[in-house]
């Protein structure tokens, strides 16, 4: 693993953990089973339009530095309404 995934990695880790810990010692029973909605929410909505923009909107070479289809990534733009450019 190159030295840059591995900061990724661990800053995620640690990022996750605290949260996860104030999710849990915060939660009653009206508020559980929202976890990986939110977790997943909050990371993969800002993590796709910073790779769109970083990439200029070609989506192509955002999906694959994402590292899924280009079809998924379509879904996900349509999902969360990000604004991008369409280029392939």
């Amino acid at each position: 693993m190159q030295q840059t995934e591995k900061q990724v990695k661990n800053f995620l880790e640690k990022w996750l953990d605290r949260s996860v810990q104030k999710y849990v010692g915060a939660m009653d029973n009206a508020n559980s089973g929202h976890l990986h909605e939110l977790v997943m929410g909050g990371i993969e909505k800002p993590l796709v339009q910073l790779v769109l923009k970083e990439t200029k909107g070609n989506q192509t070479k955002a999906a694959n530095i994402l590292g899924i289809n280009r079809n998924t990534l379509r879904k996900k733009i349509v999902e969360y309404k990000i604004q991008c450019n369409n280029k392939t």
